[in-house]
């Protein structure tokens, strides 16, 4: 039987990886859209100012639901009908949440933004699919290209947000008509993927290990543990991040700054994440990351002066992509393809799961759990800690158990 985890030639791959590439900037540019201005749009529909970032705790909650059968899709029709789902579902949480926006409602924006989810959940799949047809040695790097597009979705989102947000009388209401345009456009580039469809089980084939058999494979345990870590930590602290800089005194330009080189520092560094991994290893790069994570904290916790929020948020964006990606690298070699289903939407969920829970516990630290901006700031950064070292005890103990027959 052939290597599963070695083609011929790349060619096939390193087309699909481009593109993925291109569905990232384009379909993926309608996220920072969302992510800008959904906690504005929830602070003008709200009766109670409290629950303004409702709308983007539902979206990372809608993501987290959608993972396990997003990916049951993928598993039984292939990558295309999946992908083409998550746009469908991309245009639909534009029209309900720009019917909300029409109507005032807040309850019926929060539906739109939990049905915006449906398309995060799809989006997060695109690292994985550059996977499916490339080689071992070329597999970090096609996800790593992937993420890469995630810099240009950064750059562009902002800018369509400038350009559509006061078209109408009703604020924000020209950015959600632009997201269903992007959905419906950008959807036509998952014509042009060639990645087969898995092998339908039947009696002449296995049908892989359970869930809880794949979560109990040290290595895949672990590459989940890492991936939730890394993803949880950087969305906990880049949620307070704006709230921290304006409390400390600085201005809301300061404040989007400091997320925009944030934003950067995530997406920069893929276009040679995967050249590192494939040159010093998977396990070096993971450990490196929680290291870099670990020392935006200690950053972040020498000072508020606005260098002090550069600094940190630039290392926070290093980390996660050097932590996430190589979390995805290692999980992406620990699967077969009959389990690819059930393992990657198991992984998306216990993620997305991670990120709803920090997303939400974010501003609770940072305005509950002291009596002034600086000291829900320290809070925040000091909740890192007993995660990075959970995850860096478990990347130990894979080191440490012996090598595998």
């Amino acid at each position: 039987m052939t290597d599963h985890m070695t083609t011929p030639s790349d060619s096939v791959a390193k087309k699909n990886v481009a593109i993925l590439v291109l569905a990232q900037a384009i379909l993926g540019s309608q996220m920072p859209m969302i992510f800008i201005i959904g906690g504005l749009a929830g602070q003008s529909l709200a009766s109670n100012p409290c629950f303004a970032t409702l709308p983007i705790s539902l979206i990372v909650a809608g993501s987290m639901i959608a993972a396990t059968p997003i990916s049951s899709i993928m598993q039984k029709w292939g990558r295309r009908a999946g992908f083409f789902t998550g746009a469908m579902f991309g245009a639909l949480g534009g029209v309900v949440g720009a019917y909300g926006l029409y109507l005032g409602s807040f309850p019926v924006f929060l539906l739109g933004s939990l049905l915006t989810g449906v398309y995060m959940s799809a989006h997060g799949f695109y690292r994985f699919a550059a996977a499916d047809t490339a080689s071992e040695s070329f597999r970090p790097k096609a996800i790593s290209y992937v993420m890469a597009g995630g810099l240009l979705s950064a750059l562009l989102g902002p800018q369509l947000v400038k350009a559509t947000s006061q078209v109408f009388v009703i604020p924000f209401l020209g950015t959600y008509l632009t997201v269903i345009a992007i959905n419906l456009l950008g959807s036509g580039l998952f014509l042009f993927l060639n990645i087969p469809k898995p092998q339908a089980p039947h009696e002449d084939l296995p049908i892989g290990r359970s869930r809880m058999e794949l979560l109990k494979t040290p290595a895949i345990a672990v590459a989940v543990i890492c991936s939730m870590v890394s993803y949880a930590l950087m969305n906990l602290v880049m949620t307070s991040t704006p709230l921290a800089v304006v409390g400390c005194g600085f201005t809301e330009g300061n404040a989007a700054d400091v997320v925009s080189l944030h934003v950067l520092a995530m997406y920069v560094p893929s276009f040679f994440t995967g050249h590192l991994i494939a040159r010093f290893g998977v396990h070096k790069i993971v450990a490196a990351g929680l290291v870099i994570l670990a020392g935006a904290g200690a950053v972040a916790l020498q000072g508020v002066e606005l260098e002090n929020f550069f600094i940190a948020l630039i290392l926070l964006g290093v980390g996660w992509n050097f932590g996430f990606i190589g979390a995805t690298t290692m999980l992406t070699a620990s699967h077969t393809p009959e389990e690819r289903g059930r393992m990657q939407g198991l992984n998306d969920l216990l993620v997305f799961g991670g990120v709803t829970m920090a997303s939400l516990a974010s501003g609770g630290l940072m305005n509950c759990s002291g009596g002034n901006p600086v000291e829900g700031w320290n809070a925040v950064n000091m909740a890192m800690a007993p995660f990075l070292v959970l995850a860096g005890g478990a990347l130990v103990w894979l080191a440490m158990r012996p090598k595998e027959a």
